[in-house]
């Protein structure tokens, strides 16, 4: 088995470039906010946002794993 065909490896490149784009659209968003999403969520409690946000980065991952699917 070749090591360029392998299909293990071509699953662990594209999870780790899947959750590398992720990460950044995460910072992304934490960014264009006029809040900071980690201390509104786990200091203030804001559970609101944080069903947002989760519901946002699901529906991202689903973006993130059709592209790279296809």
């Amino acid at each position: 088995m070749s090591l360029n065909n392998s299909p293990l490896l071509s699953s662990v490149v594209f999870s780790a470039l899947g959750i590398f784009i992720f990460i950044v659209a995460f910072y992304l968003l934490d960014k264009l906010t006029p809040y900071h999403l980690w201390r509104e969520i786990n200091e203030k409690n804001n559970m609101a946002l944080a069903i947002l946000v989760g519901s946002g980065m699901i529906g991202l991952a689903l973006i993130i794993a059709s592209a790279i699917h296809s």
